[in-house]
């Protein structure tokens, strides 16, 4: 039987053994009931064993012709799939082209070649061929997803798969014109604000207060015809405006130089208003987008005024204007105001710390040391926060005269120790800064990052806490210092005010961020110096407290020595790759280029010790030096600022500002 079944042929089907176990029984169920059947009667027995013979031969031949189909059926389709592959290889509307591992082109599908015309590249490089489709593929070689790029007149998405060799182009033309026009499309929201409004009407009679206002709103409305923008009065110094992308894009193109026309005309005429503009787009809540436009409103006049800035949520600020002094605003009302607000707080908080940035300069120690005199005076304990091991000289020499006496003294803390004894109730005070990521401790403010208070006067950057208490920011003011010494007006008089030390500390810092009363000076500059004379200030400590170390004024006149003019009026000195410079001799040289002839703006690059590159700028106010420092990640004030530069050179460093620089006077030029 075994030999007989070996003989057999049987479909490939059969020859499952879970199918041929079925068989086998129904087989052998069908002989037991032929052979019973025998028993009953002869011919019945012999007609089931015909009609089984019958039946096992109609299924074997049709199982043949089922397996015959089927193997057929198989065939022609695995036919029509590899010919339908090779036909979407070279029909489908999708640019195919292979190249092998020397870049040399192999093969394009007909799709591919319509956008390259009758030229031919097959056996030559990429690089030789399609220069600008090379580019490509070296950017994205063994990224293999999907990268949006245009190359000619077309857009396209474009796949590399590397290890295969083969460039994907699938024509995105046509979607990227539609995305382009609902981009263009979108609506903008811009809130235009006269800086200085309040304080030119002042003196200003009504005739002349009206012609000036129908001048501002002629000019303004003309502006907003010439991009087909819709704006809108809503009160006297105060403009709402509406705009699509696309005329938002016409007049950043332009450099917003609305700014300028009426500065430079109400000038003529003796009243110098400035404007300031926030304009937000992204987002399709009209009531969110208009929220945003205040914001950036805010963020510009925090910057002093006289620029707009342009932000969406995706996307960062860009600023534009922003090239004048800030004009000295602010009143003793506004002082008041914020050291009502700060006795208030106090009231809620138990504790209270105040910080500078790092390695803090005389104006955030001073700052600090009058904060803390000032929560005193409240009845409040306030500590100030410093890393002795990460400050300059004059820092030093004053906090050794801290120690000199025990109830200050014991209010300076490290910033581990500040971490160590927070509470849910600790207010923290930034001084000098409004960025969290460069004070003393980023971990502290993170810590209390609900419970913070911000005071400064340097122009307000991006980086901005999201939510705190109170923000005292004016640009106008000469340091913090300053700002800080005309809260002390209004503070408990039953109570021991500045002492001697303190009070020299905060003269100190004004002298600093004055550069000795030459440099962005106001009246309530020599105001707040004469207050702190007053107190006990002694102008002969300052003169102490501020000499230089001899090892610094030779590194300083060395780095003077570099001196080479990059641009017209620009000054820039570096030191050397692999010499360690103090950023505050950096920043000294940076001063004292100012005071040569034919100098606006100087700049100074040196190698810190821990490793970072540091550019100190500075400029006489007609050059703004914060716009340059924020294109490199920094910050600061119009014509005092500063920026680090991690993992790079002082080579690299210098090519990139004077790329930065050649830039910005190429577009004043245009």
């Amino acid at each position: 039987m075994k030999n007989v079944f070996q003989r057999i042929k049987l479909p490939a089907f059969m020859r499952n053994a879970r199918v041929m176990t079925i068989f086998l029984v129904i087989i052998g169920l069908s002989l037991a009931t032929i052979i019973l059947s025998y028993f009953n009667s002869f011919w019945i027995g012999l007609a089931l064993t015909v009609l089984f013979l019958a039946l096992v031969v109609s299924v074997y031949y049709a199982a043949e012709v089922i397996t015959q189909d089927t193997q057929k059926y198989v065939s022609d389709l695995t036919y029509r799939i590899k010919r339908g592959e090779q036909e979407a290889l070279i029909q489908m509307p999708i640019g195919i082209l292979l190249y092998n591992d020397r870049k040399v082109v192999q093969w394009t599908n007909p799709f591919f070649q319509q956008y390259i015309g009758k030229k031919d590249i097959l056996g030559k490089t990429l690089d030789d061929s399609l220069p600008d489709l090379g580019q490509f593929v070296a950017k994205y070689s063994g990224d293999d997803t999907p990268h949006q790029i245009k190359w000619g007149d077309n857009q396209f998405e474009m796949t590399v798969q590397d290890d295969l060799g083969v460039i994907y182009l699938l024509d995105i033309t046509k979607y990227a014109k539609i995305e382009d026009q609902l981009n263009a499309q979108q609506v903008a929201i811009g809130q235009v604000f006269l800086d200085n409004y309040d304080e030119i009407t002042q003196s200003m009679d009504d005739q002349a207060i009206s012609n000036m206002n129908n001048y501002v709103t002629n000019k303004l409305t003309d502006w907003a015809n010439h991009y087909h923008m819709f704006i809108k009065r809503v009160d006297d110094d105060h403009f709402f405006v509406m705009a699509y992308m696309a005329r938002l894009q016409e007049a950043e193109h332009d450099k917003f130089k609305i700014l300028d026309v009426i500065r430079q005309d109400t000038s003529k005429q003796n009243y110098p208003l400035t404007l300031s503009i926030g304009f937000a787009y992204g987002n399709p809540n009209l009531a969110t987008l208009a929220n945003d436009a205040q914001s950036n409103l805010d963020l510009a006049l925090g910057r002093g005024g006289d620029q707009v800035v342009v932000k969406s949520p995706d996307s960062p600020a860009r600023f534009f204007g922003g090239r004048t002094n800030p004009m000295e605003k602010r009143t003793r009302v506004r002082a008041r105001m914020i050291s009502q607000a700060l006795q208030e707080i106090f009231k809620q908080v138990d504790k209270i710390y105040v910080m500078g940035h790092a390695r803090p300069d005389m104006d955030a120690i001073g700052a600090s040391l009058g904060i803390r005199r000032i929560a005193e005076m409240n009845g409040k304990e306030c500590d100030v926060i410093v890393d002795a091991n990460d400050v300059h000289s004059d820092v030093q020499r004053l906090l050794q005269r801290v120690e000199e006496q025990p109830e200050v003294a014991k209010h300076i803390l490290t910033p581990t120790e500040a971490l160590n004894q927070v509470t849910d109730k600790t207010l923290l005070i930034l001084v000098d800064h409004s960025k969290p990521s460069i004070s003393i401790s980023p971990e502290l403010c993170q810590r209390l990052s609900q419970r913070l208070i911000v005071i400064d006067h340097h122009r307000r950057g991006e980086e901005f806490p999201e939510n705190p208490m109170l923000v005292y920011i004016e640009p106008y003011a000469s340091s913090t210092c300053e700002l800080i010494t005309e809260m002390f007006e209004y503070q408990p008089k039953n109570v021991a005010g500045l002492s001697k030390l303190e009070a020299t500390a905060m003269l100190a810092g004004i002298t600093v961020d004055t550069h000795s009363f030459s440099l962005r000076t106001g009246t309530r500059t020599f105001d707040a110096a004469s207050y702190l004379r007053s107190v006990g200030a002694d102008s002969t400590l300052v003169q102490e407290l501020l000499k230089e170390d001899v090892n610094n004024f030779i590194q300083k006149n060395h780095l003077i020595e570099t001196i080479e003019m990059v641009e017209p009026n620009m000054a820039l000195c570096t030191g050397e790759e692999d010499e360690v410079y103090d950023p505050v001799v950096a920043a000294q040289a940076a001063d004292t280029l100012l005071s040569l002839a034919g100098i606006e703006a100087s700049f100074v690059i040196v190698k810190r010790i821990d490793g970072v590159i540091g550019i100190s700028a500075r400029s006489l106010g007609r050059v703004n030096v914060q716009v340059i420092m924020e294109k490199m990640g920094g910050g600061g004030h119009l014509s005092n600022a500063a920026t680090q530069l991690k993992n790079t050179t002082i080579a690299q460093a210098r090519q990139q500002l004077k790329d930065i620089l050649t830039q910005l006077v190429a577009a004043d030029e245009e």
